[in-house]
Parts: structure tokens; C-alpha cells; sequence
């Protein structure tokens, strides 16, 4: 309530300030001459506080610079001197200046604007992930632990074996048959044994 209470009260100043200002009775400002009623060498805490530290005392050295209406005789003969310099350019040739210098900082924007486009391109590909983690971690567990891999052997591999040694190849053959041959109807215990057995009768072992 007192920050409303104080806005409410500026709000009201500036409005009458405002309405004083546009009365038609009100001179102009800009006709006003300001003129310094005091100045003293000694260092002024108002002033120091209304510049926000920029002028700490207000003396005859500080007051022609502030209080300047015109720019330094140096400069203002520095402009007479363009001004009578540009006059004597015919407007063919400034034309012609005037689109060198545009071709000039038009190749200079084409150059900075390609030159901000490489560095982010270049820093996007410096960011940008070129492998999958989970992958990666994938084929670390497989390699070093066996992690996901398959104990199953090619269908093709007992027979190559069966032709040299029938009893080793049946056997082999089993075992191969244990691990491949499921049997929906029997408990799990009894079918590597079940197909065992009837890989043993195909190949005709000794024992």
C-alpha cells in the first residue's frame, strides 16, 4: 500500500507538471538561457549525488563543458571542413562511393555471418554423439561375460561329425538334441534324456 500510495502521488505531480508545461501561457523552455548562480571550488555532496558521481564539484572549470551549447571551436571547424569537402563531391561520385562502401560492409556481414555459421556447425559436430551407449555397453557385457549369447549349435554340425565315428556323432548328435529339441508334453527334466534316446536309436550306438 505505501509503494501504490507513493506512485499515486508522483503520478498526480507529474500529471500537474504536465498540465503547467502545456499551458499557453507557459514560455518555452528551450528559449530559456540557464545560468549558474553559484559556483564554488569545494566539493558538493548534492551534486555528487544528482550526477550519480560523475561531477563532484561544480566550479568555473566544470561549467562551460556542462553548460555547452555548441561543440569545441576544433571540432566545429572539423565539420565546416567535411561540409565544404562534401559539397565539392559531384553526386555521380558520391552514388558511386556510397555503393563501393555498401559492397564494402555487405562482403563484410557475408564474411563474419559465414564465419558464426562455421563455428556453430563446427561446434554442433563436436557435440553430437556418434555411437548408442546401450550398444556399446551391449557388446562389452557379450565379449567380456558371455552376456546374451546363444548356447544353440547349427542343426548341420552333429551329422558332419556322425559320418567318421558313429557312436561319437551320436552322441554329439544328442547332445546337440538336448539343447534344441523341445518337448511340450513332458516335464523339463525328462526331455533332454527323452531326446537323447531317440537320437541314440537314429544313429545305432554301440552301447
Amino acid at each position: 500500500p505505501s509503494v501504490l500510495d507513493s506512485f499515486a502521488l508522483l503520478s498526480g505531480q507529474l500529471n500537474t507538471l504536465n498540465k503547467v508545461l502545456k499551458h499557453e501561457k507557459t514560455p518555452l523552455l528551450r528559449n530559456q538561457v540557464i545560468i549558474p548562480l553559484v559556483l564554488s571550488p569545494d566539493r558538493d555532496e548534492e551534486i555528487m549525488r544528482q550526477t550519480e558521481g560523475r561531477v563532484p564539484v561544480f566550479s568555473h572549470e566544470v561549467v562551460p563543458d556542462h553548460l555547452r551549447t555548441k561543440p569545441d571551436p576544433e571540432v566545429e571547424e572539423q565539420e565546416k571542413q567535411l561540409v565544404t569537402d562534401a559539397a565539392r563531391i559531384s553526386p555521380d561520385v558520391a552514388q558511386k562511393q556510397i555503393q563501393s562502401l555498401n559492397k564494402m560492409c555487405s562482403n563484410l556481414l557475408e564474411k563474419i555471418s559465414k564465419e558464426e555459421r562455421e563455428s556453430e556447425s563446427g561446434g554442433l559436430r563436436q557435440n553430437k554423439q556418434t555411437f548408442n551407449p546401450a550398444d556399446t555397453n551391449a557388446l562389452v557385457a557379450a565379449v567380456a561375460f558371455g552376456k546374451g549369447l546363444s548356447n544353440r549349435r547349427p542343426p548341420g554340425s552333429g551329422a558332419s561329425v556322425q559320418s567318421g565315428q558313429p557312436g561319437a556323432g551320436a552322441i554329439i548328435a544328442g547332445a546337440s538334441g538336448m539343447q534344441q529339441v523341445p518337448m511340450s508334453g513332458a516335464p523339463a527334466q525328462q526331455q533332454p534324456m527323452l531326446a537323447g534316446v531317440q537320437m541314440a536309436q537314429a544313429g545305432q550306438p554301440g552301447k
